[in-house]
């Protein structure tokens, strides 16, 4: 039996913006005073709430981490007669380190603050955080409502089985039941990527059996520039019984009440990219979006995401034929953005593309044609639309996938052009996955798009496959190398042909260059092109055989 937990634990499932202090503190006093209304002991809320989750270097602008601690003095006026457990920076004062500490602040009315800091500060993926925050030293329980808590952040309760290849010599949580805690509060900001909120449940659970103690959770969400945080805040009792979970992908506050998890991979990812897509404008400050119709799947999926995200009159579309455009292309185009209720202009570009051919000829040599010509067409759409984008204000969406961006099946202020690369971490086979689920209830997505071999349509008669492996082929590979960081001979021994897999292979490393300049993109996975991989452009290592 676990000790008896007598006090009613809120959770504050807020999505808070980058910076925007005063905003944030709005959000917070509003969430804990409705929580404390509905009867609340206690009331966590997600790490860093107050600065938003990552702050990055505004930790180091003058006067960004006192203005955070006067939102918090305001919020800790607020406070009424509950506990409120609130994520904030606050400067290190030890005189050693690093300048701050990630940390809870636990306020009480008429009580001075109480902190309790971070002790395990990752350092991998999407993480830096000994950049800026200095480890808390030992965890201390805290007294409250005459029982005693363990307050913990996000890395705080992760256990080496769920972070392989990260070991750390503290179990925060260990210390603190041994301390006494009746139950262990977390406060979070974890980033989506498939399959996560089900890891993080049993995580949890297998803690709370273990130390045999109840555990609450209080994530973050939102999207906040590449991350897109899902919330799925939860609460376990002592036996690891799930016994409050909140929504995923929405603000909301409760007490109890479990909500479901998605039910499928692709519900999961489509509301990560509609919320990623959603939140990138409206924090960003762009009420409208503009993307390139092709007729194609991606340009589809994207155009989907977008009016799921935003609204069919805040979508703009432009189809622009070339002279290698199919007909059926075109029509598709236009049957999509007659589906989804968008406006979609046609803006060919035969003919600026014959004016660049006769002006770049006489350089050219009469040298045969090749990619060149075919990237000026992308190019020419590209300036069209980023045209459209700094006339209207629109926010430009750039539409390839993951799959084509890891082997540089793309072009360079091309169709790389935009703010934002919306399907940049999702493979082409999944993109055929989400297509299929958008027409669950009924067809938007033309058949046509979905069942045609994709092709970018630059030269005639032009498919994917005439310079890539098939897709099915080429992402198994890939999330091998790329996700997995597997050597090619590893990959090979798996059964791949060792031809295709260093072609692959090369593919990746030469085209480090191209995702260096590409529009920052939505993080779905385990490992992105983006803030989680830090590879050199300039480098020429090879794996030995």
């Amino acid at each position: 039996m676990g000790i008896l937990v007598n006090t009613r634990i809120g959770l504050a499932q807020i999505n808070t913006t980058v910076g925007d202090l005063p905003a944030n503190a709005d959000r917070l006093i509003e969430a804990c005073q409705a929580l404390e209304q509905d009867g609340a002991g206690i009331i966590l809320t997600p790490e860093l709430a107050v600065t938003g989750y990552p702050p990055q270097d505004l930790l180091f602008k003058d006067g960004f981490v006192r203005d955070a601690l006067h939102q918090l003095e305001r919020i800790h006026e607020a406070v009424g007669r509950s506990a409120w457990i609130i994520g904030c920076v606050r400067p290190n004062d030890s005189g050693r380190g690093k300048p701050f500490h990630n940390a809870a602040a636990v306020l009480e009315k008429g009580q001075p603050i109480r902190w309790r800091d971070k002790c395990l500060l990752p350092t991998y993926d999407v993480f830096n955080e000994t950049r800026y925050f200095e480890p808390g030293s030992r965890p201390e329980i805290i007294e409250l409502r005459g029982q005693r808590w363990g307050i913990t952040i996000c890395e705080d309760i992760w256990t080496p089985d769920y972070l392989p290849g990260v070991l750390y010599e503290l179990d925060p949580a260990a210390v603190l039941v041994s301390q006494g805690a009746c139950a262990i509060l977390n406060l979070s900001a974890s980033p989506f990527q498939t399959g996560k909120p089900l890891q993080r449940e049993e995580m949890v659970r297998e803690a709370a059996r273990r130390h045999k103690v109840p555990f609450h959770y209080c994530n973050a969400v939102g999207g906040n520039d590449q991350l897109v945080f899902d919330g799925h805040s939860f609460a376990v009792d002592a036996e690891g019984t799930v016994t409050t979970r909140l929504a995923g992908f929405a603000e909301q506050t409760g007490l109890n009440g479990v909500e479901a998890l998605s039910s499928t991979l692709e519900e999961e990812l489509r509301k990560a990219l509609v919320l990623g897509v959603r939140d990138y404008a409206k924090k960003c400050g762009f009420r409208s979006a503009v993307l390139g119709l092709s007729g194609g799947i991606d340009s589809a999926l994207v155009a989907c995401i977008a009016v799921e995200a935003l609204g069919a009159p805040h979508v703009h579309a432009v189809a622009m034929p070339s002279p290698f455009s199919s007909d059926h292309s075109l029509e598709d185009a236009l049957l999509l953005a007659r589906r989804l209720g968008i406006r979609c202009d046609i803006l060919p570009i035969s003919e600026p593309f014959e004016v660049m051919l006769r002006q770049l000829k006489p350089f050219f040599e009469e040298r045969p044609s090749d990619s060149t010509e075919e990237n000026v067409q992308a190019r020419l759409r590209g300036v069209s639309l980023m045209a459209l984008s700094n006339k209207f204000g629109h926010l430009l969406l750039t539409t390839g996938n993951k799959s084509e961006l890891a082997v540089g099946y793309c072009t360079l202020y091309g169709d790389m052009c935009g703010g934002l690369a919306v399907i940049s971490d999702v493979p082409k086979t999944m993109v055929y996955r989400l297509a299929a689920h958008w027409n669950t209830q009924r067809e938007i997505i033309p058949a046509r798009t979905i069942s045609k071999a994709p092709s970018a349509e630059l030269r005639p008669d032009q498919k994917d496959q005439d310079s890539l492996p098939p897709y099915d082929l080429l992402d198994q590979i890939l999330h091998f190398y790329v996700e997995r960081n597997e050597s090619p001979d590893t990959i090979v021994a798996r059964g791949f042909s060792p031809e295709l897999v260093r072609w692959i292979a090369a593919k990746v490393d030469s085209n480090e260059y191209k995702r260096e300049q590409a529009a920052p993109g939505l993080k779905v996975t385990s490992r992105a092109f983006g803030l989680g991989r830090r590879m050199p452009i300039a480098q020429r290592y090879k794996a030995a055989s």
